[in-house]
């Protein structure tokens, strides 16, 4: 072999090993995981803004569970708005359809339940291929109640989408969704669709959907809706042969798995909702809703990246039973901020007015046995005059927001 080729090719040999060895030195980008950004939203407290599990375990309390793989997760009382723990709490994620809860607690004082509306199909456009339905059809009707059960059992985007047509659009459903977070002191979240579809720049986090169930659950209906295991919705309208028309139901059955059970999840004892989602962008992430002992607790879990069958789920029942068992153990490492139109002249100190537990004890002695939303969801009874009735629509501040008929769980059938 000429000198000269010699000489090339020794060149390429040493090249290839240089790149080689940079090659094996710096890891690929694409295998990197997501952080949290360094610096986060205080909304509730410092330790809330900071990256990674934030806990102060006092004496006797659990260390936290071993097998948590969300990327963010937050446990919090739901009457006193401490939070117990929390991971990454203000990491803006995309929320899919557990922003929802947002969505139903903006537009549902807004329409009776015994409403009308007849679907038209611009109603029903814009809905996010392969997003979940419930199965509304174009020019029939159907009640508000009706299209709250799509949204609710089987995270319907066409049921959103038809209350959002009724609400004045899409556009406007989504600036009122804004303005309410806003108004909730939920400043990591970014609406672009009502339905939580994944959408550019739609971000929530776990603090700020846990501010959203919070909400959610002083309005009677969004409680009896998300709590509702199955109920009857209304089909499509068929004519005989004779030309007469029938219009039969199907059964719609809740997809929230610590409320119906699945193969590899119990139902959780003491669970009362709220909301759970599934996106390609968001991954699995879940609200959810429990009263033990006298004692309510709310857990976000937003994203696991253990890919197991209902790990969501799993995961948020691990961190319900370490909140339940380290409750008067640990210190609170932030809390639950109130609306920014929170009444000026509420009682400090969590204290309820006379007149709240008067309400409160009304309200115990109307709760209803084991009434079923349509004949087929799951009633709230009063947890045993514990939780007392806002007086007025007031807002307690200063540590304290009871949560009006929560939670005590009536026997299925």
């Amino acid at each position: 072999m000429p000198a000269s080729q010699r000489i090339v090719r020794t060149s390429l040999l040493i090249t290839s090993a240089s790149l080689l060895s940079v090659s094996l030195s710096v890891p690929a980008v694409a295998d990197e995981k997501p952080k949290p950004p360094a610096s986060m939203s205080t909304v509730g407290g410092e330790r809330l803004g900071r990256a990674g599990t934030q806990v102060e375990l006092g004496s006797g309390a659990p260390v936290l569970p071993k097998e948590l793989t969300a990327r963010s997760w937050i446990v919090a009382d739901a009457e006193s708005g401490d939070v117990l723990a929390a991971h990454n709490a203000h990491w803006k994620l995309p929320p899919a359809s557990t922003l929802k809860m947002l969505f139903a607690d903006t537009l549902l004082p807004r329409f009776p339940r015994t409403e009308k509306h007849e679907v038209e199909l611009s109603d029903l456009a814009g809905v996010g291929a392969g997003s979940s339905t419930v199965g509304i059809k174009e020019n029939e009707t159907y009640t508000v109640h009706d299209l709250w059960l799509g949204v609710f059992l089987r995270s319907g985007n066409d049921a959103v989408h038809v209350l959002s047509a009724m609400n004045g659009g899409i556009d406007k459903t989504v600036a009122d969704m804004q303005e309410h977070a806003d108004e909730l002191r939920a400043t990591d979240t970014t609406v672009a669709s009502p339905d939580g579809y994944d959408a550019p720049g739609q971000v929530s986090s776990a603090y700020d959907l846990t501010l959203f169930a919070r909400s959610g659950l002083q309005k009677k209906d969004f409680r009896e809706y998300c709590s509702t295991v199955r109920a009857q919705f209304p089909g499509e309208t068929k004519k005989d042969k004779k030309g007469r028309t029938t219009r039969g139901s199907f059964e719609i059955q809740n997809t929230n798995r610590l409320l119906t059970g699945d193969y590899d999840v119990d139902t959780y004892k003491g669970i009362a909702g709220v909301k759970n989602g599934n996106t390609t962008n968001a991954g699995a992430t879940f609200t959810g809703v429990a009263e033990r002992d006298g004692r309510v607790l709310l857990v976000t879990v937003m994203n696991p990246q253990k890919n197991e069958h209902n790990e969501v789920y799993k995961e948020t029942a691990r961190l319900l039973d370490w909140g339940f068992a380290a409750a008067g153990k640990v210190e609170p490492v932030g809390e639950l901020v109130a609306p920014r139109s929170a009444s000026p002249d509420a009682r400090p100190g969590g204290t309820a007015a006379p007149e709240s537990r008067e309400s409160a004890r009304a309200a115990a002695a109307a709760a209803p046995g084991t009434g079923r939303s349509s004949g087929a969801g799951v009633a709230l009874g009063v947890a045993g005059g514990l939780l007392a009735l806002l007086a007025g629509g007031a807002f307690l501040i200063n540590r304290r927001w009871p949560l009006p008929d929560l939670v005590r769980r009536r026997t299925r059938h």
